[in-house]
């Protein structure tokens, strides 16, 4: 097939239907025509000239065909995000009307990398419920990269984390809130946990709790173990879960490297110690990020409110105050 040019076409975009976004999501779950028109319950025939048709409007190839089905084209990548973020406005929209129609205030849904995930978030949510209590909110605990792509998608309002990489930083605001320097945290009575001096040779004769290999985190430990002439920890065990990295320390002589801030409950508990040692292992400050120009919900406006008011408390000379 071939295509005109595409400037003359993107001059009228809103000829794209739900139907036209529906099947290209369809077509990329299924990797197929024969399953993306099942799935959209009408016959391949219909699909196929309902994709020619959307081509045809944009004046691209949004998928290649191969024998094995169908496969996104740079083009294709960029209308199918657009598109999953369109339909999940539109879906968001329908709940956000009957909220107000029903006098309740609707629903929010942040994202939370694992430090704010165990004291700002909480404690904005928690300021939130007493204010609002009809407020739908829901977490998610994650590393940034997922938290963000989910943000791009629209399946969050805002998330509190960082922006790691450039790829689609031009959609996104940013409003720093606070360093997170790590040390290593390990149980209170630890062998090490009673030394007044330790070096890092001290920690390579034990097993670790690692964060998944594909982590910024984990780069960054096994890299400083390397500056010190050691070798990274062979005896590991990786998990991203808090509540399983906590219960592996108190049962084990495992260490891990965590923001003392997400573990001052069980510092003060004296179920958990910070050894005596300056690690040089940390993150850049995270944040607030939210889709550059997206107008949040009445629910997801005070979410942002109380993470900004909460951010103050907790982080006096990290917060950035925002009007």
């Amino acid at each position: 097939m071939s295509y005109p040019p595409a400037a003359s076409h993107w001059a009228n975009p809103a000829r794209l239907k739900t139907r036209h976004l529906m099947l290209l999501l369809h077509l990329d779950e299924q990797g197929s025509v024969l399953r993306a028109a099942e799935a959209a319950r009408m016959t391949q025939p219909a699909a196929s000239k309902l994709l020619a048709e959307i081509e045809g409007l944009l004046g691209v190839p949004l998928f290649e065909r191969h024998a094995r089905g169908v496969q996104p084209t740079w083009y294709g990548q960029v209308l199918i995000r657009r598109a999953r973020s369109a339909l999940l406005e539109i879906g968001r929209a329908q709940e956000e009307i009957a909220a107000l129609r029903d006098g309740r205030m609707g629903q929010a849904s942040i994202g939370t990398v694992v430090n704010p995930g165990t004291n700002l978030v909480p404690a904005a949510v928690a300021a939130i419920k007493r204010e609002f209590p009809d407020i739908l909110v829901r977490i998610e605990m994650d590393y940034s990269r997922p938290l963000v792509a989910r943000l791009l998608d629209g399946q969050l309002d805002l998330v509190v984390g960082r922006i790691m990489e450039p790829s689609g930083g031009q959609d996104l605001e940013f409003e720093p809130l606070a360093d997170e320097p790590h040390s290593v945290i390990v149980r209170a009575d630890h062998p090490l946990a009673g030394r007044s001096r330790l070096s890092h040779a001290d920690l390579a004769a034990y097993g670790w709790i690692l964060p998944p290999p594909d982590s910024l985190l984990r780069a960054r430990l096994e890299t400083m173990f390397l500056e010190h002439g050691l070798t990274p920890p062979a005896n590991v065990v990786e998990t991203s879960s808090l509540p399983v990295t906590l219960n592996l320390l108190r049962a084990s002589d495992l260490l891990t490297a965590l923001p003392v801030e997400a573990v001052s409950p069980y510092l003060a508990a004296r179920q958990l110690a910070v050894l005596p040692l300056e690690l040089g292992v940390g993150m850049e400050s995270f944040g607030i990020i939210r889709r550059r120009g997206h107008l949040l919900s009445p629910a997801a406006q005070k979410v942002l409110e109380a993470v900004r008011a909460a951010a103050v408390e907790l982080y006096p000379r990290g917060a950035r105050q925002v009007s």
